[in-house]
């Protein structure tokens, strides 16, 4: 700066002014250049920074739908035994004459009802993105929306499955009165002697059910609910989440 500010007054002092502004503007330009340059590091670094911010949450978000996603695979699953549980149940309905022993019907009234399906993905980093606003710094818009898509559809299977277990209340309730028993459904299927319960002498059969209009209706609505569990709310939200782990894979360095 000294050197410059010398040359200024040399100038000056020769009365060359022409010149003199033709070296004033040059060196105003190698200031902006100067400052342009800095400028361009820091939005360098900047970028770099957004860019290994960015790696981390995609690496995290793979971890968390890799983990739903074996939820999912294993959530359809049981769903699967559970309507092919009842679909046997309504075999034995249409055909009388193929009556079950008693263990054998408690055995399959117990694994097709005993559980409630509820999906509970991996969603806390996502989660953690939306409400901080961090979400932003996903850089492939589709990516984004697909994420943005994946909560609404959350709620979606949230409603589905709570409509399911309505239907499987429905065939429980059939149990809850002095007709039926759920004490026999659990000594055959072993639940007194996990629980270390007592055994009581007497056993209420729950075959007459099988004759029971309401029962198959019941069974019915169950089947169609948890078919349509499977096909319309399972199946498409598998396909999105391998649609969003695609993605994912694309946007994560190697």
């Amino acid at each position: 700066m000294k050197l410059f500010r010398k040359v200024r007054q040399n100038l000056l002092t020769e009365n060359k002014f022409t010149k003199y502004l033709v070296y004033a503007l040059g060196e105003i330009v190698l200031v902006v250049i100067g400052i342009l340059i800095a400028l361009g590091i820091n939005n360098a670094n900047e970028q770099r920074k957004l860019a290994a911010v960015e790696q981390t949450y995609l690496v995290g978000l793979r971890e968390e739908f890799q983990t739903s996603k074996l939820k999912l695979q294993e959530l359809i699953n049981v769903n699967q035994q559970n309507y092919l549980g009842a679909k046997t149940l309504l075999g034995y309905i249409a055909n009388p004459t193929q009556s079950p022993a008693e263990l054998q019907f408690s055995s399959l009234l117990y694994t097709t009802f005993s559980g409630a399906i509820d999906f509970n993905p991996n969603n806390s980093l996502l989660y953690e993105m939306v409400n901080s606003g961090n979400l932003k710094n996903i850089s492939n818009a589709e990516l984004r929306r697909k994420l943005t898509n994946w909560i609404s559809r959350m709620e979606d299977i949230s409603r589905q499955e709570a409509e399911l277990g309505v239907q499987r209340e429905k065939v429980l309730d059939m149990f809850k009165n002095d007709a039926h028993s759920l004490g026999t459904i659990f000594k055959h299927a072993g639940v007194y002697t996990e629980l270390g319960l007592p055994k009581t002498e007497n056993e209420t059969s729950n075959l007459s059910l099988l004759q029971s209009t309401a029962f198959e209706n019941n069974i019915l609505m169950f089947i169609i609910t948890s078919y349509a569990t499977e096909k319309a709310h399972y199946d498409p939200l598998m396909k999105h989440l391998n649609d969003i782990l695609s993605l994912l894979e694309k946007e994560i360095e190697s």
